[in-house]
């Protein structure tokens, strides 16, 4: 008998997929169960992956006794409600970034793991990366001095098409939650919250943002440049300057291999091997922490994804954005 740990998936899309053919990279890790409301759909992903349990519907994954863990790569709205009832009954979570479509839900999901003293992450996939534990600890050390200056950006163009979920603001649609989070979610890690944030956003014609600029300032004087947009394609790396030199993730920084560090004139480039697309180092991370007893990672902390979440609201705000679920 398998004593693998046994995941469940609820979502079946292109991230559902990826996500699952990565756990192969995890010797103790299957797809147990998955979930679509549509049986075919169900029955065809589960065939792929080898799971056990094809359910047509939600309720019946979400009352699946032998699931161990659940990754939700359901839409940016239904994060909320389905992570309340997956934790309501002690199951633990790893959710889709972003972890919900406003701070109060944010706060709320979190409260409740804490009441219900079970495991909850917001699945930011690029935080677990070799390159990002080797980046933080050269930050950590010090070795760039006061942090100056980071700019990031992630931008693609997407074919305009208004029921999509990328174009729809009751889906939760625009740049800013779709790929504007990886770029927040670097600034996050590296400098805390910021006190000062100035944003302009180009809003489309289904009223979400197409393309955004956001300029975050920070108590100790450093700034962040951050883009991102479904209208263009943008640069992809992730540079950082301080007063000791300066660091650039090369190529995707959100699925980091080569960074090219620069301190006190001297220069090195440091590359790291990555088996498959890299989503199973969030959850050999997640697995690890549930092994040990613990209901949060100290790479994607609960406090942490509250702050982004405030962060983005007030750029909303600025916007003029209210989405229907708020």
């Amino acid at each position: 008998m398998s004593n693998k740990f046994k995941w469940g998936i609820i979502g079946l899309g292109n991230i559902a997929t990826r996500f699952a053919e990565d756990l192969s990279f995890i010797d103790n890790a299957s797809v147990y169960a998955v979930a679509s409301r549509s049986s075919q759909k169900a029955k065809g992903f589960g065939a792929k992956f080898g799971a056990e349990q094809c359910f047509g519907d939600y309720d019946s994954f979400i009352n699946d006794a032998d699931i161990d863990a659940v990754y939700i790569a359901l839409p940016h709205p239904m994060h909320h409600e389905f992570t309340l009832r997956l934790l309501d009954r002690g199951v633990p979570v790893l959710c889709e970034k972003p972890i919900a479509m406003n701070a109060i839900q944010a706060k709320q999901m979190f409260d409740k793991a804490k009441q219900k003293n079970t495991f909850l992450m917001e699945a930011m996939w690029m935080r677990h990366f070799p390159l990002m534990h080797e980046l933080r600890n050269l930050l950590k050390k010090g070795s760039l001095g006061d942090i100056q200056t980071l700019r990031a950006s992630f931008g693609f163009r997407a074919e305009f098409n208004p029921p999509s979920r990328l174009f729809d603001p009751a889906l939760g649609g625009g740049a800013l939650l779709d790929v504007g989070i990886y770029p927040l979610s670097a600034a996050s890690m590296i400098l805390g919250k910021p006190n000062r944030i100035s944003s302009m956003a180009n809003i489309g014609k289904t009223d979400v943002d197409e393309e955004n600029s956001i300029i975050l300032g920070y108590k100790n004087g450093a700034i962040a440049t951050l883009c991102s947009s479904i209208q263009s394609l943008h640069s992809s790396d992730l540079f950082i300057r301080g007063t000791n030199g300066s660091i650039r993730v090369e190529g995707q920084f959100w699925q980091p291999r080569k960074m090219e560090i620069e301190i006190d004139g001297k220069t090195q480039i440091k590359e790291f091997n990555v088996e498959g697309i890299g989503y199973h180092y969030e959850a050999s991370a997640m697995m690890e922490c549930i092994s040990k007893g613990q209901v949060q990672c100290d790479v994607m902390p609960w406090a942490e994804s509250i702050s982004i979440m405030e962060t983005i609201d007030q750029i909303k705000n600025q916007w003029g954005l209210v989405y229907p679920c708020e």
